[in-house]
C-alpha cells in the first residue's frame, strides 16, 4: 500500500506510512491502518484524505546528453534543456536522478520513479561510474597515481577506483568513480591544477552508452532496469 500511495506521487513510502498509522488511506472505503497491506491496482480503489489516487506508470529514460544542454525538463530563460530532447519519450513527467553540469556529456537517467532516484542517490549507494575526460595539458603518471590514493576537497574525501590514459595519449583520461556527488570529476582534475575540456559519462551502474548515440535517449530494457534494482 505505501508503495502504491508513493507511485501516486503523493509522498514518499516512509511517510505513506505515516499517513497509513494515521487513519487517513482507505481501500475500497475501508480505513487501513495495518503497515504492508497490499493492494491490487487493477481491483482496488485506494483513497488519501477522501481522495482518489492511482499510481503513475513508472518510466525510466536513458540520454545520451550533449554539451551545453541543462539536464532539467523545463528552463523558464528558454535555454535548450534535455527536457527538449525527450519531449515525446512519454507523457508523465519525469526528472534527472542526478545533477550534470550544462557542460558535460555523457549518459543520464531520467525517471519518475522517486523512491528509484532516492535510492540511487543514497551515500551508502555508490554506483560504477565511468568517465572520459579530456585535459587542456597533459596528465602526468603521478597525476593518476593522485587520483588513485585519493585527496580531501571541499565535498570529502575522494578517489579513483580505476584510471589510465586512453589509447596513451595524456590528455585523454578514463577513470572509474564510485561516487553520486556532483562536479566531483571536474573538481578532482581541478584539485591537481588541470583545465578541463570535456567530461564524458559513458557508464552509470549496469547502463552504457553503446548504440544511444549523443542527444538520442531511449528507454530502460526490463533486464538493465533489474540490474539496477539490484544495486540499489
Amino acid at each position: 500500500l505505501n508503495r502504491y500511495i508513493a507511485q501516486a506521487g503523493v509522498c514518499s513510502r516512509r511517510e505513506a506510512d505515516v499517513m497509513i498509522g494515521a487513519g487517513v488511506v482507505s481501500v475500497n472505503n475501508k480505513v487501513i491502518t495495518e503497515l504492508g497491506f497490499k493492494v491490487d491496482p487493477t481491483k482496488d480503489t485506494v483513497k488519501v484524505e477522501g481522495d482518489t489516487i492511482r499510481p503513475e506508470n513508472m518510466r525510466y529514460v536513458l540520454v545520451n546528453k550533449p554539451k551545453n544542454f541543462l539536464a532539467v525538463e523545463y528552463d523558464p530563460s528558454g535555454r535548450r534543456t534535455i527536457g527538449d530532447l525527450i519531449k515525446n519519450a512519454c507523457r508523465e513527467r519525469i526528472a534527472p536522478v542526478d545533477r550534470v553540469e550544462k557542460e558535460s556529456t555523457g549518459l543520464i537517467l531520467f525517471t519518475n520513479d522517486g523512491e528509484m532516484a532516492k535510492r540511487l542517490n543514497h551515500p551508502k549507494v555508490a554506483l560504477r561510474e565511468l568517465y572520459h575526460v579530456t585535459l587542456a595539458k597533459k596528465a602526468t603518471p603521478e597525476d593518476l597515481e593522485k587520483l588513485l590514493e585519493g585527496f580531501v576537497l571541499d565535498q570529502g574525501f575522494v578517489k579513483a577506483k580505476e584510471v589510465s590514459f586512453v589509447k596513451n595519449d595524456p590528455h585523454e583520461i578514463g577513470m572509474e568513480i564510485h561516487s553520486n556527488r556532483s562536479r566531483i570529476v571536474r573538481r578532482m582534475f581541478e584539485h591537481l591544477g588541470h583545465k578541463v575540456v570535456k567530461v564524458d559519462r559513458v557508464v552509470y551502474g549496469p547502463l552504457t552508452k553503446k548504440d544511444l548515440p549523443r542527444g538520442h535517449w531511449r528507454h530502460l530494457t526490463d533486464d538493465e532496469l533489474n540490474l539496477l534494482r539490484m544495486t540499489t
